[in-house]
């Protein structure tokens, strides 16, 4: 019975659900959620999932071939192209340069075999592109330089597994188990054929996804049937994720190909769309498979060796990337991310040293602590992020950044605004305070935003606003007013604190992301918060109303109360929001009193007849009073 397939998927997801909640709540990524999970159920600590974690595996790795097919819909062929200089240039450099100084480093310490040193370190130079690519998602580092740095580097991985797995078999000697290697269909035709024959599959994917592919969704579409068109979707990677696997290419690759294909097509959101629920639940999958996959047994019966070799592994990768990052120019916290992040083995590298393991390239102990070495880098990565964020990043940075004349404060600059965070958020803000003569000191974290908006002609300094010594410097002490716009919740709140505990003359205007947001603002005794999808939300609500018929002011009145009364509430709610019962009460009611107050209003005004400075209304006024003259 605790073989069957419901009592397994019972476990995975209970895990999952356990897991990941705990690690979200302690601030920590969802990645580490699922790899904790798969640690806790898998065969070397509760047992609840033996052999059987092997089979999901090889199922849950679909999740990184559709994760790479999304990432493919996302950037479409113009931008791929641009991309070449970073994909083939520092890709190159990363797994030529890795490779060689771990060969080197092994060679002289360890001594094995050349051909079991090569195997290795081919495998090690790979990173994960599930782990980097999702913990970049969730810290909206995607659109960034690291994000793409990290996307060039990853894809060019990818497109390095497809020689490493042929260059294997020639570094074999001696005999070869068979069982279990994965041949391609066109693996005992000659070299040329198979080049031959690999142009064609990848030429086959572009010119079939603009000429078949696209038809054949217009014609699923006008069935308008939602569970066919998923169906479809789900076909589509697929088909041709099976096609790049019998001509012997990596199936990831060929999801992101034909991503690529149909990024321009008008299908794109609706793709991307039914393939991301698929895609998040197996890359969940694939995560708690990795977790479970380790074997403790293993690690402890030679702690030192795995630990040190990972450790040694880790650092070598390390300085090899922050090394790319500074020949291409990269800014010192956007370099030290990126070299982080990458600095990992990836999922490949289970597959290279399986394979290797296979054409008796190295003994299966050694095999399998070097997997050992690969999964707990992998475990590693999202701490290392975490340190690199919390403890790195605000000093490093900042010191350095400072050496520079022109992200020193000026010491005569005291303005009475100081804007932390110069976002979407905090540069419109900035921009109407400019155009009414208003200067103002602004603080961002991002380095790439700070040298380009210094170029347009703001003053913005690149620096932690969570920093005493830096909000002294920006003139805390002598501003009035002190704006903070900081993009991401949980630093904007630690700002407010600060600023509220050093700084209590500082009238401070804080933004709210949502209703949670606001009401831990009024927990701290803040009366000024603006959310920032209520306005542009009751605008919006505003123009509906004017084309459905009702009067300009009359509207834009009514909108005007709303946020009002919405405002108050927001108060009255945080005092509750702790009790869900009396929340979800308190709440019922606000709506209620809201909406018969509003209604009230409207009678009043309609009772009035005001039209106040509706130009409509008053032309009317001003004809009809010119006819009765007229008369």
């Amino acid at each position: 019975m605790a073989d069957s397939f419901f009592f397994q998927a019972i476990i995975y997801l209970a895990a999952a659900v356990i897991c990941v909640p705990i690690a979200k709540k302690i601030g920590l990524s969802s990645i580490l959620g699922y790899l904790f999970a798969g640690i806790i159920i898998g065969p070397y600590v509760l047992g609840l999932i033996g052999q059987e974690g092997e089979d999901i595996m090889h199922f849950a790795e679909f999740g990184v071939v559709m994760m790479l097919f999304i990432i493919g819909l996302e950037l479409d062929p113009y931008k791929f192209w641009k991309m070449r200089r970073f994909i083939f240039g520092m890709g190159f450099i990363q797994v030529a340069l890795t490779t060689i100084i771990l060969f080197l480093a092994c060679s002289a310490v360890l001594r094995w075999e050349w051909q079991t040193t090569l195997a290795i370190s081919l495998a090690l130079t790979l990173s994960s592109t599930a782990i980097v690519m999702q913990t970049l998602k969730e810290k909206g580092l995607t659109k960034t330089s690291m994000g793409r740095s990290s996307f060039a580097v990853l894809l060019f991985q990818d497109i390095a597994v497809i020689p490493i797995l042929a260059i294997l078999p020639l570094l074999a000697d001696g005999d070869i188990h068979n069982e279990g290697i994965s041949q391609s269909l066109i693996s005992n035709l000659s070299a040329w054929l198979q080049t031959l024959i690999v142009f064609v599959a990848i030429a086959s994917v572009y010119f079939g996804g603009r000429y078949l592919i696209v038809p054949l969704l217009h014609i699923i579409a006008n069935t308008r049937l939602q569970e066919l068109f998923t169906a479809s979707a789900l076909l589509l990677v697929m088909a041709v994720s099976y096609m790049m696997q019998l001509v012997g290419l990596s199936p990831a690759l060929g999801a992101f190909m034909a991503g690529v294909v149909l990024a321009n097509s008008e299908f794109r959101h609706e793709l991307e769309g039914d393939i991301e629920p698929f895609k998040g639940l197996l890359l969940g999958l694939f995560f708690i498979g990795v977790g479970a996959s380790i074997n403790f047994n293993l690690i402890f019966a030679d702690p030192a060796f795995i630990i040190i070799f990972c450790t040694i592994f880790n650092i070598i990768k390390f300085f090899v990337l922050l090394g790319i990052g500074k020949l291409y120019k990269k800014s010192s916290d956007q370099n030290m991310l990126f070299a982080f992040a990458l600095s990992q083995a990836g999922e490949f590298g289970f597959v290279i040293l399986g394979f290797a393991n296979q054409l008796n390239l190295m003994p299966t102990m050694l095999a399998n602590q070097m997997m050992a070495v690969i999964a707990l880098s992998m475990i590693g990565t999202p701490f290392l992020l975490l340190i690199n964020e919390k403890w790195i990043d605000p000093y490093f940075g900042v010191k350095e950044k400072a050496k520079n004349d022109y992200d020193k404060i000026d010491e005569d600059e005291n303005n009475d605004v100081i804007i932390a965070g110069f976002g979407n958020f905090g540069s419109t803000i900035g921009r109407l305070l400019k155009a009414n003569g208003i200067p103002a000191t602004v603080l961002d974290m991002n380095s790439e935003r700070v040298d380009s908006l210094r170029k347009i002609g703001f003053k913005v300094y690149y620096g932690d606003a969570t920093r005493l010594e830096l909000l002294k410097a920006a003139g805390c002490e002598n501003a009035k007013i002190f704006i903070a716009a900081i993009d991401n919740p949980r630093v904007n709140l630690s700002v407010i604190e600060k600023v509220k505990k050093h700084f209590p003359h500082l009238k401070i205007l804080a933004r709210a992301r949502n209703r949670n947001d606001a009401f831990e603002i009024v927990d701290m005794g803040l009366k000024n918060f603006y959310r920032e999808n209520l306005y542009s939300a009751v605008h919006l609500g505003v123009d509906a109303l004017v084309e459905l018929g009702h009067r300009r002011y009359t509207a834009t009145r009514q909108g005007q109360r709303f946020i009002k009364f919405d405002e108050q509430a927001t108060f009255r709610l945080a005092e509750k929001r702790h009790d869900k019962k009396a929340f979800l009460v308190t709440s019922m009611e606000e709506i209620e009193m809201q909406e018969q107050l509003i209604k009230s209003d409207l009678y009043t005004m309609l009772g009035a007849n005001d039209h106040a400075w509706e130009s409509e209304d008053l032309k009317r006024e001003a004809t009809m009073e010119n006819n009765s003259d007229n008369k």
